[in-house]
């Protein structure tokens, strides 16, 4: 058997609570330089793991004690690193022969090539099947929309990083118009340059002519707000911390938010861990580890490194995750399961909304 390792970390400084009580208590920046000192630990095993092939897997969370703000601003790349290797090491010490990096552990940095030559065991971001089940869901919801894709807007936001760059590449080949938005002009113009019909920008105001959003920024923050988002849209929020505002859901319950890379695992999978799914369930970058490890080849344990992904590796571990037993689980927003009320608000507003003008941008 073939074992793995995760890492986990939380998003704000005031997640500590949910261990620590008084750091409900404690100003954020107490609670960081606690959190400097912590080293990783494990945080669970996850056992039960089972493909349709019959091979088995188990692995482990191992939590890396860092908020965001820590590992892309306060603290030195080296040192984060060094953390990140830590908990690869302790999971290798566990019996783990691969290591994925969650959440913004695998967007720091080098995207996970620094850390891989840290420690003896591979390492992969995820980030190649978290574009693959991005695209997955945002076609599945915009076919229950009855949405003609090839007659559409699709915008995404946060298209000069790996998972952007690759859903623009990828899903825009399905719409009839394409808009890439990036905080840097010439970096979004020169995605731009790559792709037939696509127009490049740094306002997130252009959102507002998208018939569907896929958007997967590394800023830590909200960005998309209530105006941004034409009636009827299907946004698919790949980004952890999420992009989308919890406004959204309050005030525009015409459109349909979804979490992007929510997959069904296959097996009695026991996590042991409350990150908010449902039973069973995960995130594709979680899923992407455990089903290198179900393959087994060693060949493939540094299987998504770096700033970039490719077509063809979205393609292979999509090939995998179907020989495997992984699927995309049904439709999650702001931590609740999508209902059919749901898809038929927004199917009603995208029938009834009037033409938004093309809006012309640099």
């Amino acid at each position: 058997m073939i074992r793995f390792g995760f890492v986990i970390h939380p998003l704000y400084p005031k997640d500590l609570s949910r261990r620590y009580r008084i750091a409900k208590y404690l100003p954020d920046r107490v609670i960081e330089e606690f959190l400097k000192r912590k080293k990783p630990v494990v945080a669970s095993q996850i056992t039960g793991i089972k493909s349709k092939t019959g091979v088995e897997t188990e692995g482990w969370f191992i939590g890396l004690p860092l908020v965001p703000r820590q590992m892309v601003e306060s603290l030195p790349i080296e040192f984060v690193y060094d953390r990140i290797a830590q908990c690869a090491e302790l999971a290798a010490d566990q019996g783990a022969s691969l290591i994925g990096l969650g959440a913004f552990s695998s967007v720091v940095g080098d995207g996970g090539v620094s850390v891989s030559k840290r420690t003896k065991i591979g390492v992969t971001t995820g980030n190649s099947y978290t574009v693959a089940t991005a695209i997955k869901g945002t076609l599945r919801a915009l076919e229950m929309l009855e949405t003609d894709t090839h007659q559409s807007t699709l915008a995404v936001v946060g298209a000069t990083g790996s998972i952007g760059k690759t859903c623009a590449k990828v899903l825009g080949r399905e719409f009839g118009r394409l808009i890439v938005i990036g905080r840097d002009l010439e970096r979004t113009q020169m995605v731009a340059a790559e792709l037939p019909n696509a127009e490049a920008s740094t306002d997130l105001a252009v959102i507002k002519v998208a018939d569907a959003i896929v958007t997967v920024s590394s800023a830590g923050k909200e960005l998309i707000m209530p105006e941004h988002l034409k009636p009827g849209c299907v946004v698919c929020d790949v980004a952890r911390p999420r992009d989308v505002s919890v406004r959204v859901a309050k005030e525009r319950p015409d459109v349909l938010v979804i979490e992007g890379g929510v997959v069904s695992v296959p097996g009695d999978v026991k996590f042991n861990f409350n990150f908010g799914f449902p039973p069973r369930t995960a995130y594709a970058c979680m899923s992407e580890t455990m089903i290198l490890a179900l393959e087994g080849d060693p060949s493939l344990f540094n299987f998504t490194l770096g700033k970039d992904v490719t077509v063809e590796q979205v393609d292979k571990i999509s090939e995998l995750a179907e020989k495997h037993g992984f699927e995309l689980a049904g439709f999650r927003s702001f931590e609740k399961a999508v209902g059919d009320e749901a898809i038929a608000r927004a199917k009603k507003a995208r029938i009834m909304a009037p033409t938004v003008p093309r809006l012309v941008h640099p």
